[in-house]
């Protein structure tokens, strides 16, 4: 049994009567934006009825237009329990550093825990570089997307200065599958999606959106070509919220920290694709991230 597991079931324990009388009615999950609403839902539900069935109240995901009805979700308290990106825990983490707590990260097959910003085109476009980009259509995901947005952002402006004036127009696409599909379809000559940059490219990785958008049968990704890849980037956290009862935390923890272990179909969906495990992690994995948060909001 893993070490998390054994000292949140000991918590819990010594929590003993008084913890049982800080009773909830529902529990809430959300779903970052890069992918269509229902295809969220289905890909979660097996998730959902785990938590509902170990809480024993009503359980909803919802799944936000874009990153930020999380983020305001988790700072308002409407929503519980949610898989970030690294910009996205930044910017709660900077409205409110008591709204939530990061739990737990993906674990890569090759046993790390990053992941990278990858730049693409079209196949057939001639595009095989970000310099081969210059004065085309470029689409970022989301504003409050790490991979999406910040870390690609940040460095392409380092390399090439201004991003308006390298590219012809900048675009934010809603999302990476919106991106990736967008790219596909001519809406854009190169964008940056996610992935772990493991296994192959065929397949879209081992995980991430390429890997998403390739498994729904979204995109061929014989059909574009990566271009261009960032730093890696810390994965991002699986959250919950702090004012939560603590035996409400426990279990939530426990079942999302076994899940590639116990349901390892339910776990490849909480993953986006493959993955070795999901191991804890702290804050401080993401003071990087937040200082460039803040760097770029001015704060």
């Amino acid at each position: 049994m893993k070490p998390l597991l054994l000292s949140l079931i000991a918590s819990t324990a010594l929590a003993g009567t008084a913890m049982a009388q800080d009773a909830i009615t529902g529990f809430n999950i959300g779903i970052l934006g890069g992918e269509n609403a229902q295809d969220r839902m289905t890909s979660n539900e097996c998730f959902r009825v785990k938590i509902e069935e170990a809480l024993g109240v009503p359980v909803k995901i919802f799944t936000p237009a874009d990153y930020d009805g999380v983020v305001q979700g988790m700072l308002g308290g409407t929503i519980d329990f949610a898989g970030l990106g690294a910009s996205a825990y930044a910017k709660i983490y900077l409205n409110n550093p008591e709204a939530v707590e990061p739990v737990l990260t993906k674990q890569n097959i090759d046993g790390s825990t990053g992941y990278y910003a990858i730049g693409f085109a079209r196949t057939d476009s001639g595009i095989t570089s970000m310099e081969d980009a210059k004065g085309k259509s470029f689409a970022f995901a989301d504003p409050n997307s790490t991979s999406g947005y910040l870390v690609p952002g940040a460095e392409l402006m380092d390399a090439y200065g201004p991003l308006d004036a390298y590219f012809s127009d900048v675009k934010m696409s809603g999302g990476h599958e919106q991106s990736i599909v967008g790219v596909a379809n001519g809406d854009f000559d190169a964008a940056v999606s996610w992935a772990d940059g493991l296994g192959d490219w065929e397949d879209g990785y081992n995980s991430g959106a390429f890997r998403k958008a390739a498994d729904a049968g979204l995109v061929d990704m014989n059909n574009i070509v990566e271009i261009w890849r960032s730093k890696l980037i810390p994965e991002g956290p699986f959250v919950i919220r702090k004012a939560l009862p603590d035996d409400v935390r426990a279990k939530v923890i426990a079942i999302t920290d076994t899940m590639w272990q116990d349901d390892p179909t339910c776990a490849y969906a909480l993953s986006h694709g493959d993955a070795l495990d999901l191991v804890p992690v702290t804050h401080d994995a993401y003071l990087g991230i937040i200082a460039a948060r803040k760097l770029q909001e001015g704060m």
